[in-house]
């Protein structure tokens, strides 16, 4: 059986994450800062191990990877918060909140893993970008920033790790309902104006995301590392498509 660790995993995309994992045969480990909400998240599954930890905290990252006597198979960096603003209006300390749990919480859960993983000869590491580290979004604050420090991080670590045995790959969601962006998607018009904005018709699910971690992980995909791969419905390629032209 093959163990996973979820970040940010009592809720919104990690949760899907964590369900379609354990249907699928692994031991996952739910890593989130509240406890109580960990205990919740895992009660469904029978093999769900307990990892409540702030990501930014090491030793408590390390005490959390403590509780799977043994090293993951596979790493998913979840966990990540939004503050909306303009930039010159937002504080210093929100910017930094971002960016230490956006970047530099998957530094530290992705240092603990190799660490563990190395001696090994094999493991897996997969961080969530998003289409905003391709091109920001009006009022995102310091996520665009974080989430394209996380995408250059995780190639970084495919670089140094790949020849003992360990990938590295992220994934990019577009619009996708669910999670931070719920509130965005609670106006009916804003819903309406981004699905026509997709070439595939419709917003994305944490389904789709879950699903492709799903493939990542799995040994069709053994060969791919240092990837970033976009799941956006073709958002991220529809600029002409969504200006008028004649």
């Amino acid at each position: 059986m093959k163990t996973a660790v979820v970040t940010g995993g009592a809720a919104g995309i990690g949760a899907e994450i964590v369900r379609l994992l354990a249907e699928n045969g692994y031991r996952v480990g739910i890593l989130d800062v509240d406890p109580q909400a960990v205990a919740t998240a895992c009660a469904p599954y029978p093999n769900a191990v307990a990892m409540p930890a702030d990501v930014t905290d090491e030793a408590a990252v390390a005490a959390a990877f403590d509780r799977l006597e043994g090293a993951p198979d596979l790493v998913v960096n979840n966990a990540g918060i939004v503050r909306f603003g303009k930039l010159a209006d937002q504080t210093v300390a929100d910017f930094r909140k971002v960016i230490e749990i956006n970047l530099v919480g998957v530094y530290i859960v992705t240092r603990e893993a190799v660490r563990r993983m190395a001696p090994r000869g094999s493991g897996h590491v997969i961080g969530l970008t998003s289409i905003n580290a391709y091109g920001p979004g009006p009022g995102s604050g310091a996520y665009p920033a974080a989430k394209c420090g996380v995408k250059q991080l995780i190639k970084q670590f495919a670089l140094e790790y790949g020849d003992q045995g360990l990938r590295f790959n992220s994934i990019a969601p577009g619009f996708i309902v669910g999670g931070m962006s719920a509130p965005i998607y609670a106006d009916p018009k804003v819903r309406a104006a981004r699905s026509a904005g997709v070439p595939l018709g419709r917003l994305g699910t944490p389904a789709d995301i879950a699903n492709a971690v799903l493939f990542l992980d799995g040994e069709g995909a053994g060969y791919i590392t240092g990837h970033d791969l976009v799941i956006d419905g073709g958002v991220s390629h529809a600029v002409l498509r969504n200006l008028p032209r004649e």
